[in-house]
């Protein structure tokens, strides 16, 4: 399947009241350790390091596009911003979760700015299809960003609107990615064979590509 860029989508997010129960506490484990940087998938980590989450279609490319950049330190598959607690994949793909995969990246800011990634994340997929990315349809493909700072809240939003910007004088639709902070939610992590997924299957499926339109640089 190949991404159709700046679509749309009519998908709706789950009432409360029709969400799964999810379960009081998570049913499968995972490994804690990277399969291609070594590192833990869930920490602690050093001092002055950073963690955002990202949501922009499929986790498997998702975590790929981060795992090879120079600064970042851990990546991990996830499910964020839904109802169910601790849900499985079958469940979230049923859309009653309410949850999007996302990926968690943990990196150094003195190697890599939070700028870069979200650089990274506005030009390799498309933000303004709403509950869609490409051909995966619902709201766990939804764009999403979730940050843990204030000062990561600031970039996400300048770059948003830079990036609106740009899309809108090529003709494109408005932006729907969300953007929520961290800690008003519960990052559940995916199932550990979803975790470096494209590593462990080198063929398996990408639905990322890069748009050729460009973030600018924040003055």
């Amino acid at each position: 399947m190949r991404m159709s860029i700046f679509g749309s989508s009519k998908s709706r997010m789950v009432d409360p009241a029709d969400a799964l129960p999810g379960h009081r506490e998570p049913i499968f484990t995972i490994t804690d350790t990277h399969a291609v940087l070594g590192s833990s998938l869930t920490g602690p980590w050093a001092a002055g390091t950073e963690r955002i989450y990202l949501a922009m279609g499929c986790f498997w490319g998702a975590e790929e596009i981060y795992w090879r950049l120079p600064g970042v330190l851990s990546t991990s598959a996830g499910y964020l911003g839904g109802i169910s607690p601790n849900p499985t994949y079958e469940e979230v793909c049923t859309g009653r979760t309410g949850h999007t995969e996302a990926i968690s990246v943990t990196y150094d800011p003195a190697v890599v700015s939070t700028y870069e990634l979200l650089k990274v994340f506005w030009e390799n997929h498309d933000p303004t299809q709403g509950y869609q990315q490409g051909n995966d349809i619902g709201t766990q493909y939804r764009s999403a960003i979730f940050y843990t700072n204030g000062e990561q809240r600031d970039l996400i939003e300048r770059t948003r609107d830079a990036y609106a910007k740009v899309i809108s004088d090529r003709g494109y639709p408005a932006i729907t990615t969300q953007i929520a902070p961290a800690s008003e939610q519960i990052y559940y992590f995916a199932e550990d064979y979803h975790q470096q997924y494209l590593h462990k299957v080198p063929n398996g499926y990408r639905c990322h590509a890069n748009t050729g339109l460009t973030l600018p640089a924040l003055t």
